[in-house]
């Protein structure tokens, strides 16, 4: 279970508490998990997705690493 998101209004202004609250949600990942459970994932086609993301963060980090050692 996940922790609850709590924003503080300071002064009556709720424009600023709402880009706060955006922004945590985003930290979080929640825009992300809203989105993917909006439908039904096969379990095959979950492990398929987390497979092909590790690869891509993988090769991401890889990339990284390869740019730092150029310099």
């Amino acid at each position: 279970m996940r922790a609850i998101i709590e924003i503080q209004v300071r002064d009556n202004n709720i424009d600023q508490a709402l880009r706060a609250l955006k922004k945590k949600m985003q930290r979080e990942g929640l825009y992300r998990e809203m989105r993917m459970r909006r439908f039904y994932e096969k379990p095959s086609e979950r492990r398929r997705r987390e497979r092909a993301e590790a690869i891509r963060r993988y090769r991401k980090l890889l990339k990284k690493k390869m740019e730092r050692d150029e310099l």
